[in-house]
């Protein structure tokens, strides 16, 4: 008993420093996707659909690392909108990939 309590210990306290670090990377992450997102929208409202996908494409891997490390409906919202935006944006429509850039933004910024 006592070496299980031993290790229960151990265990709790790591899960406890290590807690914040996982909270403040999925902080950077929404950070990083929301500059991200705003060079999507503002790339797409100048018409560069191949802009606005490279940056909806860099939002989403910072969004779905955000996601990862600690799950938000905010979030999972963002990536769903930033996912249509690099579709549509792949397929040069800039604009509704500006569309949808814009409501994962607002999503995204609900998140932090």
């Amino acid at each position: 008993m006592n070496r299980r309590s031993a290790v229960f210990a151990f265990a709790l306290g790591l899960a406890f420093v290590s807690a914040p670090r996982l909270s403040l990377a999925a902080e950077d992450h929404v950070a990083e996707a929301i500059t991200h997102t705003k060079e999507a929208i503002s790339t797409g409202k100048a018409g560069h659909a191949d802009q606005l996908v490279a940056h909806a494409k860099a939002a989403l891997t910072h969004a779905e690392a955000a996601e990862k490390a600690k799950a938000n409906p905010h979030v999972a919202e963002g990536i769903t909108h930033l996912k249509a935006a690099v579709e549509h944006g792949e397929m040069g429509h800039a604009d509704i990939g500006t569309t949808h850039a814009e409501e994962a933004l607002k999503h995204l910024e609900m998140a932090k």
